[in-house]
């Protein structure tokens, strides 16, 4: 008999999951998603210049390979469109329950089964209540939470303000003064876009990005159908674009080879387009390559350089009602936007978690979030993540993570159906994160910057510190000696 699955979350993670479900037969499975549609993040951000710093055909299943990507760099447009379309062609859609958003998930240890409480949106026939699943696997990500930095008088504003994945677009920006607040990548896709409408630019940085060249191209119409007609083609093209991750992009956060080249690369790439010696020495960092996300662009710094936009590295005091008040005075705006990433560290929240033995999981990572391979955590019984802890990337495609991870969660399936609810030992878990220390402790996040990789401790709880060829073999199969069972 097949159990019973709940699926939190209808992006990547999700769509793989049960996809990786049908494949094998079963078909017991829910996906609860909160938003009117699939797609998660590449739903939510919509931004002028939305895209991905991953080359399209590797940011996509090995199962479900497109060779129809237009671009080497594809825009948030087509992966979306791609998301939708692995939806309708695995049948996903009846499987989906949009507008619906999981609050909480309870483990009942007489039952050995999960409760799950859900509230629907407007519009939703699935109505709220409580169901019962024998395995949840949250496939919520990393970045579905915008955060907002902590400002006094961001309330007091008198124009429109709001977050970059949230989108405002019926603000019309053109002709209009807007106050930018962050640097990072999403700031760098949609900059130029904004500067190229609005009267005048404020990019308020407080720690300058490391950015290299994006060597995007379009795919035409010859390229296309060779990579469609030549499957060989498209494997060998997303072989060596997975090599180049693994071989020349992650020795370089590891203290490696490449970690000059790549510096060289990115000072070589500010110096042609920064001409100023002023804003080049203020776009500089002072902290290693990688310690930070990189940002790959190639019109970030020319947006910046132009005369209407200006860098202001003064720090920031309050919001006005007429715009940013810093230390040197006050830049008046009619448009705020917030570029200012997401609760990465948060994982699983706001969903309220309840383990064995009324073990809250947010209680339980108040140090920092952590599982035994990014996929179990002792004390909750089959319940599996996708994306979750030290399982980001800086160097490569998260998609090949994911695909590990439902894989993983995959060979899980036989044995809780044998031998019952499946749970990590504590044993495991320590040992886990005692290689995980010593693996992180070489990493170039470790460096002192401030990033999205670590919480407010200081401890990095995103990224996998290790290349994802070796992720790929400890997670190839589970270890029945890691978990105990109910029986």
């Amino acid at each position: 008999m097949s159990p019973n699955i709940a699926i939190i979350g209808a992006g990547f993670g999700g769509l793989c999951m049960a996809i990786r479900l049908e494949k094998a037969g079963i078909r017991s499975y829910t996906i609860f998603e909160k938003g009117p549609d699939v797609g998660g993040t590449w739903r939510d951000n919509t931004y002028p210049g939305a895209g991905c710093d991953i080359p399209s055909h590797l940011y996509s299943f090995s199962f479900e390979k497109y060779s129809s990507w237009t671009r080497r760099y594809p825009g948030q447009p087509e992966i979306l469109d791609y998301l939708r379309r692995c939806a309708d062609a695995h049948g996903l859609r009846p499987r989906i329950r949009l507008n619906t958003e999981v609050v909480s998930a309870t483990f009942d240890e007489p039952s050995g089964r999960w409760r799950v409480r859900t509230v629907s949106g407007a519009g939703d026939d699935a109505g709220d209540g409580e169901e019962v699943f024998d395995v949840v696997v949250s496939a919520m990500g990393q970045l579905n939470r915008p955060h907002l930095p902590d400002i006094p008088g961001m309330s007091a504003f008198a124009g429109a303000a709001f977050h970059s994945a949230r989108w405002d677009h019926s603000q019309d920006l053109t002709g209009r003064r807007v106050a930018v607040i962050g640097n990072g990548s999403s700031a760098a896709q949609f900059v130029p876009k904004v500067a190229e409408v609005a009267a005048h630019l404020d990019v308020f940085q407080r720690t300058p990005s490391w950015v290299i060249p994006k060597p995007d191209a379009v795919f035409g119409p010859r390229m296309r159908a060779a990579l469609h007609r030549v499957p060989f083609l498209q494997r060998a093209y997303r072989e060596w674009v997975y090599r180049y991750g693994e071989h020349t992009l992650y020795p370089a956060l590891a203290g490696g080879w490449s970690a000059d080249l790549v510096r060289r690369r990115a000072l070589d790439h500010l110096r042609a387009q920064v001409p100023d010696p002023e804003l080049r020495a203020r776009l500089t960092p002072d902290y290693p390559v990688g310690c930070k996300r990189v940002v790959i662009d190639n019109g970030f710094y020319p947006a910046l350089a132009r005369p209407d936009v200006d860098v202001v590295t003064d720090p920031i005091v309050r919001i006005v009602p007429e715009g940013v008040r810093t230390v040197a005075g006050l830049r008046e705006a009619d448009v705020i936007v917030y570029a200012t990433g997401f609760r990465t560290t948060e994982f699983l929240a706001p969903v309220r978690i309840t383990g064995r033995g009324g073990r809250v999981l947010a209680e339980e990572w108040r140090d920092g979030a952590e599982a035994y391979l990014g996929i179990a955590v002792p004390r909750f019984p089959n319940l599996f993540l996708l994306y979750g802890p030290n399982t980001n990337l800086g160097h490569n495609s998260i998609v090949f993570m994911i695909e590990c991870q439902v894989r993983y969660i995959m060979g899980c399936l036989p044995h809780l159906a044998e031998r019952g609810p499946m749970e990590v030992r504590p044993e495991a878990m320590a040992t886990w994160r005692r290689s995980l220390d010593r693996a992180m402790s070489r990493m170039v996040w470790q460096a002192g910057c401030r990033s999205w990789y670590k919480n407010e401790a200081g401890r990095v709880t995103g990224n996998w510190p290790g290349t994802t060829m070796l992720y790929r073999r400890i997670t190839r199969a589970p270890r029945p000696d890691a978990f105990r069972f109910a029986r």
